[in-house]
């Protein structure tokens, strides 16, 4: 799998964490705990640290990189095809297949960005938020039915990021 150093930074990647062999780490990144980066997806630390907390997953061809530092917290999704480019990424938070999310932006605990929504420089989006649209804006806040199924995105990850782990890789087995 590729992870690589720069610059002296080498990716400090918890043990139950689960790396796909076609995803690209580099640098000063962290990732936590039994979280998952998947094939094609890009965490790159080469202008600023990237620190992924506990449960998190990054799905396929999602690329995660800033031009500053950029924490994303615990049980969040990630989705598909993702250009993950904020300064935070709160808790539990959704961010949609095919989200844009443009430097120096901050995502409260429990938003769900939708997908396909493309949000600007700079904005704070509060906390429990159903974001829509491009450029994107707060739609309202999220219902109990939202946060159910975020719940349910992020815990389908970490039983396939474990299920994967488990299974091991077979070109590492080859003689």
């Amino acid at each position: 799998m590729p992870i690589r150093s720069l610059d002296g930074n080498t990716p400090n990647i918890h043990a139950t964490a689960f790396i796909s062999e076609m995803a690209y780490v580099v640098g000063n990144v962290t990732i936590g705990e039994g979280s998952s980066v998947w094939p094609g997806a890009v965490v790159r630390g080469d202008m600023g640290t990237v620190v992924i907390g506990k449960f998190t997953n990054i799905q396929d061809n999602s690329v995660v990189h800033s031009d500053a530092n950029i924490e994303i917290g615990d049980n969040v999704t990630i989705a598909h095809n993702v250009l993950c480019h904020a300064r935070t990424v709160a808790n539990g938070v959704v961010l949609g297949n095919g989200v844009t999310v443009n430097d120096g932006v901050s995502i409260g605990e429990y938003s769900f960005i939708a997908s396909g929504a493309m949000i600007v420089d700079e904005v704070e989006i509060p906390e429990r938020s159903l974001v829509v649209g491009v450029p994107a804006k707060v739609l309202r806040q999220v219902g109990q039915r939202h946060l159910d199924k975020m719940k349910w995105y992020n815990d389908v990850y970490i039983e396939k990021a474990q299920k994967y782990k488990a299974e091991g890789n077979l070109e590492s087995e080859r003689p």
